[in-house]
């Protein structure tokens, strides 16, 4: 069984291949790497002892355009996720159809042991390791887990003086006053909102009567909730790493009241406040497993990979799934969803608002505008809306699952590019 994130991607790349003619040295390259970067970060700490974190950039495949990609700052990054990562950048950015080929970053490190001047230096720390490797038309990062817009803003700040000019697109999710693009924060869940919304017009689910549960209560996965409750959705349960809350009757809950009071209390549990006002009765606290196994019409994993295992697969009783983390669902889940037709909308669609909004501002950047938040959400639209049409015309075509359908319709995209750059 297939334990490591790259060991479950390249199974996703196998399944795919299933159904494209492809070369054998096409093949070779997508199956590894370009390049692997590693290197030891020296960072003073506040007590005078220097202590080595590890840092990586893996950059998958630039056929289609410069490396793109998060860097993650987590005490359990290690290069075998972030090649997995970087893998999944390069298929999604094919997905949507943006300039971007795919990469990814990281440094197993716990940000929350560290001062903010120790950050600020391992930060900038991983930009002196990287630099020649790094750039607008090179190599473009962007924020991951535990890493932020303040984050991205050192970061660019020393990529400008290393290049002795200022140098904005060299990195995107980037405060606003710094070139950052409005609209950014809430760009991956409302991506995933108007993939929800296309989705319950396949299955004919009337909104007002669509149940939703969302794992997972941080950036992407509040923001998801959000919309779709403003859409008219029926959200009954969210959970953040502690546990979450039901709603018992059904009704929907309003995400932003949970927020107020996970924010006040410092969890969600299982009574639903608005404002002063709470309800015990009809609502319960229940765990992040239990959630996964609710029946509902719409199923979101918003939280950690794998959390979707072959035992998981078996009690799901949602009707469809809509992955908003990264590789949430196991290849042997897969297979058993598959079976008990249950669509997943894959994470290389469904979270792909995050990367299409990274590239807005990329352009942003490069030709010196800058657009609203309005204006940044309206070219969104279509770019999710196309991607999702196309992927289940294929998927219907092919007889195939959206996962798969999506893998086709990138690779033919990466392929294409391999064979007129002449690798």
């Amino acid at each position: 069984m297939a334990s490591d994130p790259f060991s479950n991607a390249m199974a996703q790349l196998a399944q795919a291949l299933k159904f494209l003619e492809i070369e054998p040295q096409i093949l070779e390259i997508l199956k590894k790497p370009q390049r692997i970067l590693e290197a030891e970060i020296p960072v003073k700490m506040d007590n005078g002892i220097t202590k080595n974190f590890s840092a990586y950039r893996v950059q998958y495949n630039d056929a289609r355009g410069p490396f793109k990609g998060g860097i993650r700052f987590h005490p359990h990054t290690d290069l075998v996720e972030v090649k997995a990562l970087a893998f999944w950048m390069a298929i999604k950015c094919a997905v949507v159809d943006i300039p971007f080929g795919g990469g990814k970053g990281g440094v197993t490190v716990d940000p929350k042991k560290l001062s903010s001047r120790e950050l600020e230096a391992l930060s900038r720390g991983w930009v002196r390791a990287f630099f020649e490797y790094l750039g607008p038309q090179k190599d473009v990062p962007a924020p991951d887990v535990y890493t932020n817009p303040t984050i991205m803003g050192w970061m660019t700040d020393e990529f400008s003086k290393l290049a002795g000019k200022w140098r904005p697109a060299a990195f995107t999710g980037k405060p606003e006053d710094m070139g950052g693009s409005a609209g950014r924060t809430e760009a991956t869940g409302h991506g995933g909102y108007l993939v929800v919304d296309a989705l319950a017009e396949k299955l004919k689910l009337e909104k007002n009567k669509t149940t939703v549960a969302v794992q997972g209560f941080g950036n992407v996965g509040y923001y998801i909730a959000k919309k779709l409750h403003d859409a008219g959705f029926c959200v009954v349960a969210v959970s953040d790493s502690q546990g979450g809350i039901l709603d018992k009757r059904n009704h929907g809950m309003d995400p932003e009241n949970i927020m107020h009071a996970k924010k006040a209390k410092g969890l969600i549990d299982g009574c639903y406040c608005v404002g002063t006002v709470c309800d015990c009765e009809n609502y319960q606290k229940i765990s992040n497993a239990e959630l996964l196994e609710l029946e509902v019409d719409i199923l979101i994993p918003a939280a950690l990979e794998n959390v979707i295992t072959l035992e998981v697969a078996k009690k799901i009783k949602a009707k469809a799934i809509v992955e908003m983390a990264n590789g949430p669902t196991t290849p042997e889940a897969d297979e058993i969803l598959k079976a008990r037709q249950i669509p997943v909308v894959p994470d290389v669609l469904a979270n792909a608002g995050g990367v299409t909004v990274s590239y807005f501002e990329w352009l942003q950047n490069n030709r010196d505008e800058v657009w609203t938040a309005e204006e940044v959400l309206a070219k969104l639209k279509p770019i999710i809306e196309n991607a999702f049409e196309k992927i289940w015309a294929m998927s219907q075509a092919k007889k195939v699952g959206l996962r798969t359908a999506a893998f086709v319709l990138a690779l033919t995209r990466i392929i294409e590019a391999i064979k007129t750059r002449g690798f």
